[in-house]
């Protein structure tokens, strides 16, 4: 199957049964978990679209409906 990688906050052991990766973020307030799970998710995007060779700054189905000054 896929690697799956989770994101969870602190002291959710029970997470690691059901992902092969667990990237742990801070627990906090409802309205800022979700700025602390999406932080990580878009580094990890980036590096592996670094990783694959691919134009960051200008990805593929994107330049049709942006115009890049």
């Amino acid at each position: 199957g896929a690697h799956v990688i989770a994101i969870a906050t602190d002291g959710n052991e029970d997470i690691q049964h059901h992902a092969d990766d667990v990237i742990y973020v801070p627990k906090t307030p409802a309205f800022l978990q979700v700025v602390l799970a999406i932080l990580p998710l878009q580094l990890l995007a980036y590096r592996i679209a670094r990783l694959r060779g691919l134009n960051v700054d200008q990805p593929r189905n994107l330049a049709k409906t942006v115009t890049v000054e």
